[in-house]
C-alpha cells in the first residue's frame, strides 16, 4: 500500500480528531525516518520528545526482543520485578522515594491530583482540594487535564469546566504569593520547569526556587510537571537539577522509556503514604515489558548521554541565534539542552509543510514557536544539515 492508498482508508477508519501530515513512515533508524517511498528525513521531534534513543536504537530493540519473548503483561494482582527494580532506580537518581507507574503523562498527572488531594484530607486540610496552575502550561488531554491546561482552547467544546482549578500567569512570583495569602483551599502546585507546548518557555531564574519557598509557607504541595523535560531532555536526567530546589511530588513519561508507553508519578514517603490500597491503580501501567524497557532507556541516558546533550544543546541554541542575525522573522531563540525553540514575528502556516518537503521534521507550536525535541543521540552534523534547511526556508 503507497502513502495516498494509505491516507485514504485513513480519513475513512479513523476519527477525524487529529490533523495529521501527508506522509507514512516505514522506518527508522537513529536520528533518521523513512517514509513508504523509502525518502528520508530528519527526525528533530521525535515522537514529540519521546524518542529519547532515536529510532531502532541497538541495545533498545535487543531488550525489546528478548522481553517479548518472555512476558509482556501480568497486572498489578501480582509483584512486578522489573516495576520494582525501576521504582528502586528513580529513587536511586531522583529527589523521590516512591513511584506509581501508569501509561501516559496525562495519567501520571491525573494520579497527582488525586494524591495532592488525599494528602491534604488526610493530614487534616479536607478544605484544600483546588489546583494551582499557569499560564501556557500543559498537563494533558483527559477531562481532568484539560482543565489543568490553563489554555481556555483546550476546554472550548468541553463545557462545563471542572471545578477545582486555578490559573495564574507563568514566572510571576507576587500573584503566587497574593493567591496563597488568601486563597486557603489550594491543595498543590503543578509547574513545568519548562513549558514545552506552551512554546518552550524557560521561567526567570530563581523562579522554582521561590514557588518552593512559597508552598512551604502556605502547606501547599509542590508539583513538577516533568513529562517532557526530564528523562536527559535538559541535559540533566531531570530539569528541577538545573536549581537548588527538589519537588514533593514529579510525572514523568515521554522519554522514559524511549517510545514504548509509560508514565510514572513520584513522591516522597510522606506524600506518598496519603495513597492506601484501592484509592489508584492502573490495569497495564507499569506492566513487565514497558518497565524493563525503561530500565533500559535510563541506562543509556545516564551512562552515556547527558554530557552530551548539553554540549549539543549550547551548540545547536548558539546556532539558532546565529540564524536569527540572518533572518529578520526570528524574533526570538530559546531553550536548555535539546529543547530548543525560535519564536517567529507572525505566523508562517506551511514552514512545518516546507521543511519537511526538504526532509527536516519539525514543529510548530503555539502558533508562532518552531519547537526542537530530537532524540539525544543527534549529532552535530545533523544539527548543521538541519540550520541549512532552516536558513533556506525561513
Amino acid at each position: 500500500m503507497n502513502t495516498q492508498a494509505l491516507i485514504k482508508k485513513s480519513s475513512q477508519f479513523l476519527f477525524n480528531n487529529l490533523k495529521r501530515l501527508p506522509i507514512v513512515f516505514e522506518r527508522g533508524e537513529g536520528c533518521w525516518l523513512y517514509d513508504l517511498e523509502g525518502k528520508k528525513y530528519l527526525d528533530l521531534v521525535a515522537g514529540i520528545a519521546v524518542n529519547v534513543l532515536g529510532h531502532a536504537y541497538p541495545k533498545m530493540s535487543e531488550v525489546i526482543a528478548e522481553q517479548s519473548k518472555k512476558l509482556i503483561h501480568t497486572s498489578n494482582l501480582y509483584q512486578v520485578r522489573y516495576q520494582v527494580e525501576l521504582a528502586e532506580k528513580l529513587a536511586s537518581i531522583s529527589f523521590a522515594d516512591k513511584s506509581f507507574f501508569c501509561n501516559s503523562g496525562a495519567e501520571a498527572n491525573e494520579a497527582a491530583l488525586k494524591l495532592a488531594r488525599k494528602y491534604q484530607k488526610v493530614n487534616g486540610h479536607p478544605e484544600r482540594f483546588k489546583l494551582l496552575t499557569f499560564e501556557g502550561s500543559f498537563h494533558g488531554r483527559t477531562l481532568a487535564m484539560i482543565n489543568a491546561n490553563a489554555s481556555p482552547k483546550f476546554r472550548k467544546g468541553f463545557e462545563p469546566d471542572v471545578p477545582g482549578f486555578v490559573y495564574l500567569p507563568f514566572g510571576d512570583l507576587q500573584v503566587v504569593q497574593q493567591l496563597l495569602e488568601k486563597d486557603t483551599e489550594i491543595a498543590a502546585l503543578l509547574v513545568e520547569p519548562i513549558q514545552g507546548e506552551g512554546g518552550i518557555n524557560i521561567p526567570p531564574s530563581g523562579y522554582l526556587e521561590g514557588l518552593r519557598k512559597l508552598c512551604d509557607q502556605h502547606g501547599v504541595l509542590l508539583m513538577l510537571d516533568e513529562v517532557q523535560t526530564a528523562i536527559g531532555r535538559t541535559g540533566k536526567m531531570f530539569a528541577y537539577e538545573h536549581t537548588s530546589i527538589q519537588p514533593d511530588v514529579m510525572t514523568l513519561a515521554k522519554g522514559l522509556a524511549g517510545g514504548i508507553p509509560i508514565g510514572a508519578l513520584l513522591a516522597t514517603d510522606k506524600v506518598a503514604a496519603a495513597f492506601q490500597p484501592g484509592d489508584h491503580a492502573s490495569t497495564f501501567g507499569g506492566n513487565p515489558f514497558a518497565t524493563r524497557v525503561a530500565l533500559c532507556v535510563l541506562e543509556g541516558v545516564q551512562n552515556e548521554l547527558l554530557k552530551s546533550v548539553q554540549d549539543l544543546g549550547l551548540y545547536f541554541l548558539n546556532a539558532l541565534k546565529d540564524l536569527q542575525t540572518k533572518k529578520d522573522i526570528i524574533k526570538e531563540v530559546r531553550g536548555l539542552g535539546l529543547m530548543l525553540g525560535i519564536e517567529l514575528k507572525q505566523t508562517l502556516p506551511n514552514v512545518v509543510q516546507q521543511a519537511m518537503q526538504e526532509g527536516l521534521l519539525i514543529n510548530c507550536t503555539h502558533d508562532t514557536v518552531l519547537r526542537f525535541v530530537p532524540p539525544l543521540i543527534l549529532k552535530k552534523e545533523e544539527i548543521d544539515w538541519a540550520l541549512g534547511v532552516l536558513e533556506k526556508i525561513l
